[in-house]
């Protein structure tokens, strides 16, 4: 059959298939703009910290670069039904084969789009590594933190106290936290100060944060981990200078102390656990539940038996 001969107007799938998608696409807009609020509110988007914000703006570059491909497409996906439909403008041209401008720009600019993520990336890996100190000319706050089922547990080793499920620290200070598990894979994560990281059972990881101001931030655990994981969740505070100083007099009067009897208590699985303090920490905690992990459960009691005869 001569392609020629062809009718001229074709049944217009096409068309009713991009009718449909336009249409979709109008709704999500419109529930888009009627969430703005909420989207605007989101943590992630509303950054009380430079760690959050840096990791914000390379997400908002990352979109930037995206939509140079995915807005010229939706564009043309319009103009061509458009265009070709029946009885419209286009040319029917069946020998057409080639066009070198068309195939560069194919091939080199999402090339050129994959280079620029790529050394935006680059930079932000190394900008961002989670080991960095934020300022090393200033003293950050040490905290220890270990993520059991189901609660976090954040030690002070300088202030001598312990916190379950709050994190109280000053604000405009760097915060510099020692990560572990007791339990299963865990990823600690402050949306609103930046940070996702893993904890893990027998290993170390580390995380540098900071809060501009004073304020309250929601924490979680972003790694299922079983019956609890829905409630597996704290509170980060970020405060003056002189409210941590009373905070930390506050919880030195606990009246509990933190040797081995009583975090093999705490450690066992509870769901939703209110916030607890703790006194008198015991020395080398922390490093006792990483240890026990690669030396066996006897090396708790070991340590237990060490700080004992001490």
């Amino acid at each position: 059959m001569n392609r020629r001969a062809m009718p001229e107007r074709p049944d217009g799938s096409a068309v009713r298939f991009f009718l449909r998608a336009g249409g979709a696409a109008a709704v999500l807009a419109a529930v888009v703009v009627l969430t703005g609020c909420s989207l605007v509110s989101a943590p992630i988007l509303d950054p009380k910290g430079p760690v959050a914000l840096a990791e914000r703006n390379l997400l908002f570059t990352a979109v930037g670069l995206m939509l140079i491909v995915i807005i010229p497409v939706f564009v043309m996906a319009g103009v061509f039904a458009w265009r070709y439909r029946a009885g419209g403008p286009g040319k029917y041209a069946p020998d057409w084969a080639y066009s070198g401008l068309i195939d560069a720009a194919i091939w080199l600019v999402p090339a050129a789009i994959v280079v620029a993520l790529g050394v935006a990336l680059w930079q932000a890996t190394h900008a961002l590594d989670p080991y960095r100190q934020l300022d090393p000319t200033r003293e950050a706050l040490e905290v220890e933190v270990i993520a059991q089922d189901w609660k976090w547990l954040f030690i002070y080793p300088e202030q001598d106290i312990a916190s379950v499920n709050e994190l109280v620290f000053p604000a405009g200070k760097p915060l510099s936290l020692r990560i572990t598990s007791d339990t299963v894979m865990n990823s600690f994560f402050i949306p609103a100060l930046g940070g996702q990281i893993f904890a893990m059972a027998g290993m170390q990881t580390r995380l540098n944060l900071l809060a501009d101001a004073q304020g309250q931030f929601m924490g979680r655990n972003t790694q299922y981990s079983g019956d609890g994981f829905a409630d597996q969740h704290f509170t980060a505070i970020a405060v003056s200078e002189a409210d941590f100083e009373r905070w930390v007099a506050e919880a030195g009067q606990a009246g509990q102390g933190l040797d081995m009897d009583a975090y093999a208590a705490l450690a066992t699985p509870s769901i939703a656990h209110p916030v607890t303090y703790y006194s008198d920490v015991e020395e080398g905690l922390f490093d006792a539940v990483i240890a026990k992990y690669i030396q066996g459960e006897g090396h708790m009691a070991h340590a237990r038996s060490a700080s004992e005869g001490d």
